[in-house]
């Protein structure tokens, strides 16, 4: 973030918050166009490009307060107008009466229960994003908030007389303020570090914390509790309201903040956890000096400790996630994941006796649901098989949870606490998958060269027949430190390449989280070591089947999994007939400045290219994929965004012309708007359809 001249003007204009008129829906203009549902007839009974925009994708369920009901948000997009758009559902907890609450162009988010009568959410209906209450029964919708620039998310106090709002504050100067004079200017001048993120420039804001009062009248006296700090919460760019919660009582705020900016935020990765007392408006640093991401603290409900998401290390973004719990009337913090449970805990919640904290965990390539029994120590496994658990609320008897596989999309479902047992409860896309034949994954166990077990999960073609053989593609997953797990991807989708008629050969290689937190740091300092001899074992073990065809092989790949594909097209003695790297990083000293979280860099390389003292570093830059463009032989599709700022465009455009100077045959597809991914539906389909006619070309013709 650059070292700028804080604008005081605006930011007290955007803390003067007026109460809110409360304009009702009449106010709103008549949409264009309602993207939602559509009845789709298939021509083929297996996973085509089109089919996965057709999938309603479900999110942010909510329980009412008296368990009876559950809120969620079902986004529905549409090829031709190359866009999606949000409306919000209800049923009763058993997943019966459903109903469609809202049915509008502009789309509704981050719904939330005001009351059992009432719902809140996000809307820009009148013209920037304000919070809107809605009776359930009627329908009746009225806005409850008219905030100077609108707002980025929200929370009520569990009594409903405050409101926890975030905005991003203008506090440095853009061009345009330094000179005036030039209204057409457009640059950006900078003199710090963190200028741009993940896929967006600084825009001269900070995102702050601001708690008002709230009543019928509307909000009043809001203030922004983070004054002028050039610091973000929640962070950047991911954090979301999950990292701000409020206290039983209504009177103390916990929220995530990261005391940094600049060339020291690139550098670490430390947040801490600060707690705001609405009352005296003093605030306390509840981790001090614990050094590494502390995020999303959650009180429980009987007001007497508080749970979080913590990192041990400052720098190292996949650290352990520990589960913390800070008791407040004895002071103690206490990890409870330190000795018998080495594996992370994502998206704490608490049950109503304030007695187990609920929560996600990788373990062995899949996302579980387990319990902490606070007053034991004890953990509780209530979930097996293969899928991913995403999200996990108590209500009453059982757990609301979503769960998504490789063979379907989330879904809503309980377990009941005592049997264990799973209900679906959304059936949002049973209409498409009735239609479909799907793939099959099969858990397989290979010895690795330094003779450990690795999970490889082989996914099928629908239709599979093993008297036949198939083209095979190595998966090579990205992060680097990102399980190979039960996802359903919308663009690497395990479905969609075994219709293509190939079978995939997932790995878990070195590297991956969920089996330990040794197997996960290994990768770390050793790019093109242990991780890439586990790819080519797994993929020379599943060779040996008699269904592959150990003639007719590729490696895919994005981001990390793009540079193991950069890599192995110079080191996989001619294993493979085809390549696709998509966001890869290609030359990783050009990689270690041009990339943005220097913090990364830094722990996954080593150091800077420059330290020839550092061993680690060296050894990292000498397997930079670029270095072994002279073995290149095998035909390479390579893709990139030039919106993602992780990894630049240039580094695609680097390997490609590679490809061409060595006169190896290569194809580029690059996307002007698209960042790390291919998030719209017309360049999603234009992405499948030449991923599979590169393979096709390749190893089938």
């Amino acid at each position: 973030m650059k070292n700028l001249i804080l604008v005081l003007t605006a930011l007290a204009l955007l803390m003067s918050c007026e109460p809110s008129s409360q304009k009702t829906e009449e106010n709103k203009s008549a949409p264009e166009k309602i993207i939602g549902k559509k009845e789709v007839k298939l021509e083929s009974d297996v996973m085509v490009p089109e089919v996965l925009w057709h999938f309603g994708r479900v999110g942010g369920v909510a329980v009412s307060p008296d368990h009876t009901k559950l809120l969620y948000a079902i986004s529905y997009y549409d090829i031709d107008e190359n866009k999606g758009n949000t409306d919000l559902y209800m049923s009763n907890i058993d997943g019966s009466d459903v109903k469609q609450l809202t049915k509008t162009a502009g789309g509704e988010y981050s719904a939330s229960w005001f009351d059992n009568e009432q719902i809140a959410f996000m809307s820009a209906a009148s013209g920037s994003m304000q919070i809107w209450t809605m009776d359930v029964a009627s329908g009746t919708k009225k806005e409850v908030s008219s905030i100077e620039g609108g707002i980025s998310g929200y929370k009520f106090s569990p009594d409903r007389s405050k409101l926890m709002f975030t905005q991003d504050v203008k506090l440095d100067e853009s061009v345009l303020d330094m000179h005036p004079d030039l209204p057409k200017a457009n640059a950006y001048i900078e003199t710090d570090l963190m200028y741009r993120h993940w896929d967006r420039w600084h825009d001269y804001t900070y995102s702050h914390v601001f708690v008002a009062d709230f009543s019928d009248a509307g909000v009043a006296n809001a203030k922004d509790i983070m004054e002028s700090e050039r610091f973000h919460s929640p962070l950047k760019p991911w954090g979301g309201t999950e990292q701000i919660n409020w206290s039983p009582d209504s009177k103390k705020l916990a929220y995530t903040k990261k005391e940094s900016f600049g060339k020291a935020y690139s550098l670490s990765t430390n947040s801490d956890i600060f707690i705001y007392d609405t009352e005296t408006s003093e605030q306390s640093n509840l981790t001090k000096g614990m050094m590494g991401y502390d995020v999303a603290p959650v009180y429980s409900p009987d007001g007497s400790m508080i749970a979080w998401e913590s990192m041990e290390r400052d720098g190292y973004e996949a650290d352990k996630n520990r589960l913390f719990i800070y008791n407040i009337a004895s002071g103690e913090k206490k990890d409870f994941t330190a000795t018998e449970f080495d594996r992370n805990a994502h998206g704490l919640s608490w049950s109503a006796d304030s007695k187990t904290v609920w929560y996600t965990c990788d373990h062995l390539a899949r996302f579980e649901i387990f319990g902490l029994n606070v007053e034991t120590g004890k953990f509780r496994q209530m979930t097996q098989g293969d899928h991913n658990y995403r999200s996990v609320e108590e209500a009453g008897d059982v757990l609301v949870t979503t769960r998504q596989s490789m063979a379907s999309p989330t879904e809503i479902f309980t377990i009941d606490l005592a049997s264990e047992k799973e209900t679906q409860i959304s059936h949002v896309n049973k209409d498409v998958l009735d239609q479909l034949t799907l793939a099959r994954s099969e858990e397989r166990w290979v010895t690795t060269t330094d003779g450990k077990e690795m999970l490889v999960w082989v996914i099928y073609p629908p239709h599979f027949d093993p008297n036949k053989k198939y083209p095979a593609l190595l998966y090579c997953q990205g992060g680097p430190q990102s399980a190979v797990s039960q996802f359903f991807s919308y663009r690497w989708n395990f479905q969609m390449m075994a219709a293509n008629g190939y079978i995939v050969v997932a790995p878990n290689r070195r590297g991956l989280p969920s089996f330990g937190q040794e197997w996960n740091e290994q990768i770390s300092g050793d790019y093109g070591g242990q991780n890439m001899k586990d790819y080519l074992t797994a993929i020379d073990e599943l060779s040996k089947e008699s269904y592959i065809d150990e003639n007719r092989l590729g490696a895919i790949g994005a981001s990390y999994g793009g540079f193991s594909v950069f890599w192995l097209a110079g080191n996989h003695n001619k294993r493979f007939k085809a390549f696709i790297s998509h966001d890869g990083m290609f030359n990783l000293e050009a990689q270690y400045l041009e990339t943005e979280e220097m913090f990364f860099v830094n722990w996954d390389l080593g150091g800077p290219f420059w330290d020839k003292s550092n061993k680690v570093a060296q050894r990292s830059y000498e397997n930079s994929p670029h270095k072994f463009v002279d073995k290149w032989d095998t035909p390479i599709l390579v893709i990139h965004g030039e919106q993602d700022f992780r990894i630049a465009y240039t580094q695609g455009m680097s390997a490609y012309n590679a490809a061409i100077l060595r006169g190896i045959p290569a194809k580029y597809l690059h996307f002007p708007e698209e960042n790390h991914w291919v998030l719209t539906p017309q360049n999603s389909i234009l992405w499948q359809r030449t991923f599979k006619g590169w393979l096709d070309q390749w190893l089938k013709e």
